[in-house]
């Protein structure tokens, strides 16, 4: 893809905290809602018990007995539903949001071209649960779609962005709530015009109400910026954000995170588009811009 230039737009939409997992699985032909019994047998193996309290050609929604989230009014299992296929014609996937889709981007304009069907899958209630037990949740969720639909070509994640091929779904390795990093956060890369300034930020953090990350710099190789933003995203989620304003963590050194350099943390609002808090990370003197 060339390059593109795109304006920063904080007036839109704000990010969706806590709001749904939202997912869609992308199909080159019409995908049929898989039978009661196979969805139970599937759900289960992934999720703990399941109840399906509907079924039909339209919406299939299913209750994890083993997973239960806590309101004011009572106790209540997490939901999941499933919706029928219909068609996809790339709504909503503009040249700002393609331009992020770096793990598909060999496969991005193409999966849009020759998809022409969707699946749309969410968690419900999903909400209430803590952080790391709704991302290993939603990880396992997403591991029995894979199950569910083989003839599925990608899979898109609405709350980050990010677009993956199915296979890449279906063969990950991964354990823990590191998969929901993998596939609900998004490490975006821009460059600012007519500067050496980068800015590297997530997406997808505020789905568990924790922060995504911001680093605005020059003068320093991004794949170990993005590779830090990973590993930073991961740190965060398995100890329920322990950071707070002011203090550092590990930064940089020839491509390895490294005691030695400390970058300083701070809670700011998001350069760039969806308007979000943020922990922006000061890269010393690879740092850019005012704080």
């Amino acid at each position: 893809m060339k390059k593109q230039e795109f304006r920063q737009d904080l007036h839109g939409e704000s990010a969706a905290v806590g709001g749904p997992f939202l997912i869609q699985l992308l199909f080159k032909e019409p995908a049929a809602m898989p039978d009661k019994e196979k969805m139970i047998a599937v759900m289960e193996r992934h999720t703990g018990r399941t109840e399906c309290f509907c079924h039909d050609e339209k919406t299939a929604g299913l209750a994890a007995w083993d997973h239960i989230a806590s309101f004011q009014d009572g106790q209540v299992p997490v939901q999941f539903l499933i919706m029928g296929c219909t068609r996809f014609e790339g709504e909503g996937f503009d040249e700002f949001l393609m331009s992020q889709m770096w793990e598909c981007r060999q496969d991005r304009e193409r999966i849009v071209q020759e998809c022409s069907y969707q699946v749309v899958a969410a968690d419900m209630l999903a909400s209430a649960l803590a952080s790391r037990q709704r991302a290993n949740l939603d990880a396992d969720f997403l591991d029995a779609l894979a199950e569910l639909y083989p003839d599925c070509e990608a899979f898109y994640f609405q709350n980050c962005g990010k677009l993956l091929l199915a296979e890449d779904v279906r063969t990950h390795q991964i354990e823990g709530t590191d998969r929901f990093i993998r596939f609900g956060v998004n490490v975006r890369f821009f460059r600012i015009q007519d500067s050496e300034d980068m800015i590297i930020d997530t997406i997808g953090m505020s789905t568990l109400f924790l922060p995504d990350l911001q680093y605005h710099f020059h003068g320093i190789n991004p794949n170990w910026v993005v590779n830090h933003a990973r590993n930073l995203a991961s740190y965060i989620l398995a100890h329920d954000n322990p950071i707070l304003d002011g203090e550092t963590v590990d930064g940089v050194q020839n491509g390895q995170m490294s005691r030695n350099v400390q970058w300083k943390c701070h809670y700011e609002e998001a350069l760039i588009q969806p308007a979000r808090e943020v922990l922006d990370i000061h890269m010393g003197d690879n740092a850019s811009g005012n704080r």
